[in-house]
């Protein structure tokens, strides 16, 4: 894991921020999304992976589908008001389960979202046979959301390796064609103002005729870097009023993560789909026990939910 010497001192205690101050923490006041990590494993290897994913990453093991069924059912035995079923990686589509674990949540009626690439692991025939017959089964209800740093080939490339912007609209264009509901995920990290950003992805769309709407937040999602090694404040409890902010606005009020660690007899749910690796964050195997309060005692949580406003769901 990188450094914290830029926020050296701070981060420690999950009670008290450095000077003392009583450190917020979240309630899961909400639970509309739980979200499956389906490994770390990934096709490529990108310059700044939120997750750390390669492929050679196997931190995080394939999830399988009776897992997954399992916190289906104990959704339902807690009575979490639960709307949609997210899957992240690693890249999903090389879960060799993920096409059965789809099914299963959009046949319990969820919405689903799939962080994906789109590239060659989501191309494969016997995935775009599964793919395709579950758009047709379940049309909007399955969301797929495209890992498209910029809406150029050679920012984008700068990040995921030469002709990577190439096998992702190609994957695109595939789901066009089916018919598939598309998002993007972007990046802030270029220099252009969001309106400039947009405005790229806009023109994208319009060249491929991608029905995504480039101005919708939650079709065309720009998230904040995340560089652990960059000073940020820590967040106390005063911080809610002196921000106009709610502790209903951070992700970790509305959802949490399961991810089956290399090794694990069994999966573990987390606070939050952005700390795979921070065991402080790690509630327990069960939902049950993942109904208790989240100390916001990372980096992460600062720049990237507090400060930032980014929300890993639609």
């Amino acid at each position: 894991m990188k450094d914290l010497n830029a926020n050296h001192g701070k981060f420690t205690d999950p009670a008290l921020t450095a000077d003392g101050s009583p450190r917020a923490t979240v309630a899961l006041e909400r639970a509309e999304t739980l979200w499956f990590n389906t490994g770390s494993l990934c096709n490529i290897t990108c310059a700044n992976c939120y997750m750390e994913s390669s492929p050679s990453n196997d931190a995080l093991v394939y999830i399988t589908a009776d897992e997954v069924a399992s916190y289906l059912d104990q959704i339902e035995t807690r009575g979490w008001p639960v709307h949609e079923i997210g899957f992240t990686g690693g890249e999903p589509f090389m879960n060799p389960d993920m096409i059965a674990m789809t099914r299963d949540a959009l046949t319990r009626g969820y919405e689903v979202l799939i962080l994906t690439n789109a590239m060659r692991p989501m191309m494969r025939k016997r995935v775009q046979a599964g793919l395709a017959a579950l758009i047709t089964e379940f049309g909007n209800r399955l969301t797929l959301r495209i890992s498209l740093d910029h809406w150029s080939r050679e920012k984008h490339d700068a990040e995921r390796g030469r002709g990577a912007f190439d096998r992702t609209i190609e994957g695109m264009n595939w789901l066009r064609d089916q018919g598939a509901q598309m998002a993007v995920a972007g990046r802030t990290t270029w220099d252009e103002t969001e309106a400039q950003s947009r405005a790229g992805y806009a023109a994208l769309y319009a060249r491929h005729g991608f029905d995504i709407d480039a101005q919708n937040p939650a079709m065309t999602v720009l998230f904040p870097e995340m560089d652990e090694n960059v000073e940020v404040p820590e967040i106390t409890t005063d911080c809610w009023s002196i921000l106009g902010k709610s502790p209903g606005d951070v992700m970790c009020s509305s959802s949490r993560m399961v991810v089956k660690r290399k090794g694990a007899a069994k999966p573990a749910v987390l606070a939050c789909t952005l700390l795979p690796y921070a065991p402080e964050f790690e509630l327990g195997e069960t939902l049950a026990e993942a109904e208790r309060d989240v100390a916001l005692n990372h980096p992460h949580c600062a720049k990237f939910c507090v400060l930032g406003g980014a929300s890993c769901s639609g």
